[in-house]
């Protein structure tokens, strides 16, 4: 691969700024390069997002690819290294890297990050309160990058943990990426949220950000949360994108946290 080089050649033969007839121009910027192995990292990726591989299977070997590529085998490792990082790719020592998925085990508690006090991640039973069609709230478009009123589904459900209601979550989706998805989808349906996102409808969510604060229970949340009014909760808000930065959900999660804990780890 090469890369265009800036043109400083000067064919007209005039001086330069605050020479004799020299135009008084700012001098170009310079042309910014990313390393090669960060090319073969987007170029990846673009494979990941068309769908070429999709999630769960192999990709092709280190050395098909910088064939491929027209580039070093270690090349492609350092992108792959990269990729893995992000948890869009796993490799599977013997044989060979896959596309991550939600259905994975090591990734259902990739974004749902409560654990219990001895730092074990508890199964929990989910139960759908609801999942409609409707306008999308001025905010909510805001941070879908939608129009005000354009379709969203939202959907409301509650997580027990060891048979204690925990979480509860209010999801928000683009409706015209989720078309199709009903109350009676979705409550058919026994793996990960964000794994039916995945295999039914095509969106992977590949990372959040979240804004984490402590809050006092409103009536009608405690209600749905077995507390009193009033009862210490922490308030999860989360936007999650897809492949190109794009926003595919907002959730606003109020989480129980006797006995429990958020953890969240930095690098």
């Amino acid at each position: 691969m090469t890369s265009n080089q800036a043109n400083t050649a000067n064919p007209t033969g005039a001086g330069g700024p605050g020479q004799p007839g020299g135009p008084d121009v700012a001098p170009s910027p310079s042309p910014t390069f990313s390393p090669l192995y960060q090319q073969i990292k987007s170029l990846i990726t673009q494979s990941l997002e068309t769908g070429e591989w999709k999630p769960g299977e192999i990709i092709p070997s280190e050395v098909e690819l910088a064939g491929r590529y027209k580039v070093s085998q270690g090349t492609v490792r350092k992108a792959i290294d990269e990729l893995a990082a992000d948890n869009l790719l796993v490799r599977r020592q013997g044989k060979g890297t896959f596309v991550a998925t939600h259905n994975e085990e090591r990734a259902q508690f990739r974004f749902l990050r409560l654990l219990a006090e001895d730092g074990a991640e508890h199964p929990h039973v989910s139960r759908l309160l609801e999942c409609r069609r409707t306008r999308a709230p001025a905010e909510i478009a805001r941070q879908l990058d939608l129009k005000p009123a354009d379709p969203v589904v939202q959907v409301r459900r509650l997580l027990a943990f060891d048979g204690d209601l925990t979480v509860l979550d209010e999801i928000w989706l683009p409706g015209t990426m989720f078309r199709g998805l009903t109350f009676e989808r979705l409550s058919e349906y026994k793996g990960p949220l964000y794994a039916m996102f995945e295999t039914e409808f095509g969106t992977r969510m590949i990372r959040a950000s979240e804004k984490i604060r402590a809050v006092a229970a409103e009536p009608s949340v405690a209600d749905l949360l077995s507390v009193p009014p009033g009862f210490p909760l922490l308030s999860v808000e989360r936007v999650s994108y897809t492949y190109g930065d794009r926003p595919v959900e907002v959730r606003r999660g109020w989480y129980v946290t006797t006995g429990y804990y958020y953890q969240n780890d930095l690098s």
